[in-house]
């Protein structure tokens, strides 16, 4: 492997879940239980998908919905800490000389406050987010641009992925993909992946690349 690379929402910072239970609520003042399956539809993509889904069932403004969940959210902001295993997958991708990039459908201050915040900003050669593509996720045009600019094999980089839709743009992008669900995505049935993990703490980066380029040998 040369290379790997990194989704953003859900995966470094499990900003998903706390925009599930702000969007939960909100719904809930107007009588109606947001599902995760729901909410899934929009994890790793624009949250169109979700509201195209949901004023079919229920009436509502979509920017009264979107200011009131952003302030529950901002009120939570504080709370969220990088996941689980996080940074020791990039202190061990820097040691084993590996390229790093990361790949969000969120727009660039969004990811660069967090960056700047958790103090992860120089570990990533490239960062791609909404504001360098046409299309985002689950086109796979922000893998295909952070793949270009990394120089690097798409079959001998690895995607870590926590969402459908991620999973979808890395595979069109031809990266191998491990899934790191997390709780509004662990329910989720993910395919095409090679290894599915609960955070990155379950396993070393070091071990998950010999199991990955194990499975490659044997599938060429």
């Amino acid at each position: 492997m040369e290379a790997v690379v990194f989704d953003f929402d859900g995966l470094i910072v499990d900003t998903e879940s706390v925009w599930y239970e702000a969007f939960r609520q909100v719904f809930r003042r107007l009588n109606y239980d947001l599902t995760i399956d729901e909410f899934a539809l929009c994890i790793g993509t624009s949250d169109d998908v979700l509201f195209e889904r949901l004023k079919k069932k229920v009436s509502f403004t979509k920017e009264v919905i979107i200011k009131e969940a952003e302030a529950i959210y901002t009120n939570q902001l504080q709370n969220l800490e990088l996941r689980d295993g996080v940074l020791d997958y990039l202190s061990s991708a820097k040691k084993l000389g590996l390229k790093i990039g990361l790949a969000s459908s969120s727009n660039r201050s969004w990811v660069g406050s967090f960056l700047k915040r958790f103090e992860i900003k120089d570990y990533f050669d490239v960062v791609k987010t909404a504001d360098d593509v046409v299309n985002i996720k689950p086109d796979p045009e922000l893998y295909e641009a952070a793949i270009k600019d990394l120089g690097a094999d798409p079959e001998r980089t690895i995607a870590f992925e926590d969402s459908k839709n991620g999973l979808t743009a890395a595979l069109a992008a031809g990266l191998n993909v491990v899934v790191v669900s997390n709780r509004v995505t662990s329910h989720l049935a993910f395919e095409g992946h090679r290894l599915r993990l609960n955070s990155m703490s379950d396993m070393a980066l070091e071990e998950l690349i010999q199991i990955i380029s194990a499975s490659r040998q044997k599938i060429i």
